[in-house]
């Protein structure tokens, strides 16, 4: 991109004078909002016509639920149409998308947008819309989480109006590009799903190893404790950066799914985790009910919710090996097959159901056959008794 479309660009982000023949317009000038329908659940189908919901808009891949009725006094979209996000939480569900998923209906929380005037380009209303989001945003009212806008507030909205032939000349320049970062963007994702897979396929190599099937084994209940966990509670007395499962893996512990909530102090103290636990995933879906990551140490604070179980491993059995043992029960399909709970989307894990759960333990002889990387977390275990 050339230094001037990279100054037109600029133009977005912040009110500056424009340069001859753009102008600064209120939304409201260049077009109207149609809000969508409130659709229940219970009106939805599994046959019919696409409903669009927020989240059809931010991820193609989301299913859809689909109206049977009648498209009479229904809010419709056409293939080309351009809807506006203006309820959600910020960053991920407010902005401006054009629709290219065939006829629907538009769930509410949307808006259709229909243009007033010729002399605009949808594909540069859409960009210039999403770059000012920043200032819509701080508009939107309601807690942390789910966030609103109000449609004078829309209609306010200020974005750059150049002559068309220039809306239509920046916005071939920017699908250009951002076509070479979404295709940069899949190969980095591809990449990062075969690194993932890695642990996983070591972890089966292990512990199906001719050698790991000689290991003895020991009940879980013999060789660690129990520790507690309590549930968040909005009206809780102390804020706390809570575990989730999204924070247990096979390649370690993830800070990225630790997230705010509150709890009441006392269960807070008793919650916090320490170096060398071991977490397991109670309650989940199928899919990743059971899932395992050791927790090292870092963040300090850290406290666990009953979503999870905490095990502390006694001198009988290190941290790391304990992890990848059960990561490779959840691996193997061992949690997903006796998880309980009547639910088909949520399954349940009980403290007993652990405590029963056998897992190897290998003699001191059998540790210097270990592949490097259990071996190096194996010596690491001292670090952790110091701590």
């Amino acid at each position: 991109m050339t230094e001037s479309n990279r100054s037109n660009l600029d133009l977005i982000v912040k009110r500056v004078r424009l340069p001859d023949g753009w102008r600064w317009v209120k939304l409201g000038q260049l077009c109207g909002f149609v809000n969508g329908d409130a659709y229940k659940p219970t009106d939805w189908s599994s046959t019919g016509v696409p409903i669009i919901r927020i989240q059809n808009l931010n991820d193609a891949s989301k299913p859809f639920n689909y109206w049977a009725g009648s498209l009479r006094n229904r809010v419709v979209v056409d293939e080309g149409d351009i809807l506006l996000a203006w309820s959600g939480t910020p960053g991920t569900s407010f902005g401006a998308h054009i629709w290219e998923r065939g006829q629907s209906v538009l769930n509410q929380h949307i808006f259709r947008v229909d243009f007033k005037i010729n002399e605009i380009a949808a594909e540069w209303f859409v960009f210039a819309v999403n770059h000012q989001l920043d200032f819509l945003i701080r508009k939107a009212h309601g807690g942390v989480g789910l966030r609103h806008v109000k449609k004078n507030e829309v209609e306010s909205l200020e974005i750059p109006l150049p002559p068309l032939y220039e809306q239509k000349r920046i916005a071939a320049i920017l699908n250009e590009q951002m076509s070479a970062v979404e295709k940069a963007q899949d190969a980095t994702a591809a990449q990062l799903e075969a690194a993932k897979a890695l642990p996983a396929a070591y972890l089966r190599t292990i512990f199906n190893s001719i050698e790991a099937q000689k290991w003895p084994t020991r009940r879980i209940g013999e060789v660690c404790g129990l520790l507690p966990s309590r549930s968040i509670s909005t009206d809780g007395d102390a804020e706390v950066l809570a575990i989730t499962t999204a924070c247990l893996s096979e390649t370690g512990f993830q800070d990225s799914g630790l997230k705010h909530a509150r709890m009441n102090a006392k269960d807070s103290a008793e919650c916090r985790v320490s170096p060398g636990e071991v977490l397991v995933a109670r309650s989940n879906t199928p899919e990743l009910v059971g899932r395992v990551a050791m927790f090292e140490g870092e963040p300090k604070e850290a406290v666990a919710t009953d979503l999870t179980i905490r095990l502390f491993p006694s001198d009988a059995v290190i941290p790391f090996f304990l992890a990848a043992c059960m990561s490779f029960l959840y691996l193997s399909g061992h949690w997903k097959e006796r998880a309980g709970g009547a639910s088909g989307s949520m399954k349940k894990i009980t403290r007993h159901q652990i405590q029963e759960e056998r897992v190897p333990v290998p003699s001191p002889q059998t540790r210097g056959w270990l592949p490097q990387f259990l071996k190096s977390r194996w010596w690491r275990h001292k670090e952790f008794v110091k701590r």
